[in-house]
């Protein structure tokens, strides 16, 4: 489950955005999107286009907690935004509607069977990302870098059960999400391709040792 509207008619979805006051905002690439999230009790929507969430360490760095990318949902209570430390931007021309947490949860709503199917979907996808966040966890448990790339690719393998995986963001965007420096995560990269346990081809890293 990755798409909240799934099972709506345009006109349905119309129809929800209208009963829970939607909003929708559009941004460019690189700037942050709805920097009040931190003091909202909001849940965002990306309709189109892609963003990430960015946690900036005490010594600066950034490390990636996750990525949004067409009908990603976020959200406060939901994503782990409530700090200054925390921020949300945009990779690209990004659209999002934003929805205010108590007119989600209105009583009224439920008599709208186009409501009900939405937050089926709603809690489908923010139970996954939870699921997400636990696999994000075993990745930064790992002390070395190779055993973190190697966690990472595991992960990744047994969501296709393919020999390859296709990383989802670029290397640098890959070294910021397994936090680790991007010069020691290419030098471990290239020590795993020369001793035999992948190939790598653009994005495209096929596993030898499977």
């Amino acid at each position: 489950m990755n798409n909240p509207f799934e099972g709506l008619s345009k006109a349905q979805t119309a129809k929800l955005f209208q009963l829970l006051g939607a909003h929708t905002y559009t941004y460019h690439k690189n700037d942050e999107i709805i920097p009040t999230i931190k003091n909202e009790n909001i849940i965002g929507i990306i309709l189109y286009g892609s963003a990430q969430i960015i946690h900036i360490e005490y010594n600066g760095n950034d490390i990636i907690l996750e990525q949004l990318k067409e009908n990603s949902v976020f959200g406060t209570g939901i994503s782990a935004t409530n700090t200054e430390t925390y921020h949300i931007t945009a990779k690209e021309d990004t659209c999002v509607a934003v929805i205010d947490y108590d007119k989600l949860l209105h009583p009224d709503n439920i008599k709208h069977s186009y409501y009900n199917v939405f937050l089926r979907n709603l809690f489908d996808i923010i139970n996954e990302k939870f699921m997400n966040r636990n696999e994000r966890i075993k990745i930064l448990e790992q002390k070395q870098i190779r055993n973190k790339l190697l966690a990472f690719f595991e992960i990744e393998q047994k969501k296709t059960r393919l020999n390859y995986i296709t990383l989802p963001f670029s290397f640098k965007d890959l070294a910021d999400y397994i936090a680790v420096n991007r010069s020691s995560m290419f030098r471990e990269i290239k020590n795993l391709k020369d001793e035999g346990f992948i190939n790598v081809k653009g994005k495209k890293i096929t596993l030898l040792y499977k």
